[in-house]
Parts: C-alpha cells; structure tokens; sequence
C-alpha cells in the first residue's frame, strides 16, 4: 500500500497549517510555495480538506486557510482517509466475500491485523505532534 501524492501533499499542507499561530490564516499561494506542492493540484486538495471539516477557507484580501481544530484534535488518518478514502490494504479487509479464499484464506487475519495497526497509528498520530 502506498499513500496517493495528493494524501501527501495533503498531509504537507496540514503540517503548515498546524504551525501557524492559533486564528493566523494562509495563503493558499504561500502553503504552495513552502511545501512544494502543485497550485492548482493544492487547490482541489483544499477542497476536499474544507469540505471533510479539517480546515475552513475564506476569500479575499483578508482570506485564506487555516485548521478548523486545534491540531491536537486533527490526526493523520482524518487527513489521509479525507483524500484517499478508507485505508485498505486489502480487498479482503473491506469484504471477507472480496476473497477467493473465503473463509479458509491463511491471510486473511494478517491483512486484518496489519491494517488496524495503521489506523490505530495513524488515529494516534495528531498535528501537535510535528510542531517543534
């Protein structure tokens, strides 16, 4: 499994967000210059942020972008899942019925586990974190 470009530059974003001071707004140009990330490609991934509740955006010259939470209350996996949807690692984790196998695949409790270690790190894992 990888993480899309676009729930890493999501992430990117995020983490710029998270280090600003509390109610300070951004530009969408400066957070695209700073983290590298492709204007136009950033402006659909702030849609999709603002529209998951994880940022708020306003226009004008008094405009920008800024977290919608504290970024102790806004984790890596509401971020990735906001762009990417569900973490799967596999078809079967979704729908045991996604299995050829079925019931008597030997893997099927490895994917399983596997995958609830990610989320629960992920769910861990809040912006706070990466503030120093």
């Amino acid at each position: 499994m990888q993480i899309t470009r676009q729930a890493d530059y999501a992430i990117r974003a995020m983490l710029f967000l998270a280090r600003q001071e509390p109610n300070q707004r951004a530009a969408t140009k400066q957070i695209a210059e700073t983290q590298k990330i492709p204007p136009s490609f950033l402006a659909k991934i702030i849609s999709q942020l603002s529209i998951a509740g994880l940022i708020h955006t306003s226009r004008g010259a008094r405009g920008g972008v800024l977290l919608a939470r504290p970024a102790s209350q806004i984790s890596l996996l509401e971020v990735v899942e906001s762009i990417d949807g569900p973490i799967a690692l596999n078809d079967c984790t979704i729908s045991t019925e996604a299995c050829q196998m079925g019931d008597d695949c030997p893997l099927h409790s490895i994917w399983s586990a596997a995958q609830s270690e990610l989320v629960t790190r992920l769910r861990a894992t809040t912006f706070d974190k990466f503030m120093a």
